[in-house]
């Protein structure tokens, strides 16, 4: 059951990166329009703002599949050192202050989002963009981040009670072992 969970929150994140990925591509389309355009004295304008919008929304919906694609930093001195048991401890405790940390910043991202919807803020800049129209899509990846990290921590947990350490592996372990491990 854990696993099988597990396999769908990648499938769900495999989409959610296609689509964040389509977005910067978009996004670098045109700013390289803008470029070319610029060579001939004219200008879209508002490219760097637009870009910063693309890059907190990535960073927000990227964080979910990196996560399962085991992307995040891990010091692993002590964990590469344990055995299955060990490994397994070490990557569910890892996960519970991952899960801990994002939840906390999914929370106190909320107050920034409700800020601007209550005020209508928009961007101190020529575009003078809605800031809800970025803040409400960064923050639901906040929350999706959030709600990913706590289900993964719970599956991993599921599988640490069932004694059935080395298949936490494949989704809480660390990326570079799982290279020497194959």
């Amino acid at each position: 059951m854990e696993l099988e969970m597990i396999r769908r929150l990648r499938a769900i994140n495999r989409g959610v990166a296609l689509v964040v990925g389509l977005g910067l591509l978009t996004c670098a389309g045109f700013v390289l329009l803008d470029i070319i355009l610029r060579q001939i004295g004219t200008s879209l304008g508002g490219t760097e703002e637009i870009a910063g919008y693309a890059m907190a929304l990535a960073t927000a919906w990227g964080m979910s599949y990196t996560l399962l694609e085991l992307g995040h930093v891990r010091i692993d001195l002590l964990r590469s050192r344990a055995g299955s048991l060990g490994r397994a401890l070490f990557d569910v405790f890892a996960m519970i202050v991952m899960s801990g940390v994002v939840v906390m910043i999914a929370i106190k991202a909320w107050p920034v989002v409700e800020r601007s919807l209550v005020n209508g803020s928009r961007a101190n800049t020529p575009l003078e963009t809605p800031l809800a129209l970025v803040q409400v899509p960064w923050f639901a990846g906040w929350v999706w981040f959030a709600i990913m990290s706590c289900l993964t921590t719970l599956a991993a947990l599921s599988l640490l009670l069932l004694r059935r350490h080395a298949e936490t592996e494949s989704f809480v372990g660390a990326f570079a072992e799982q290279e020497t491990l194959q």
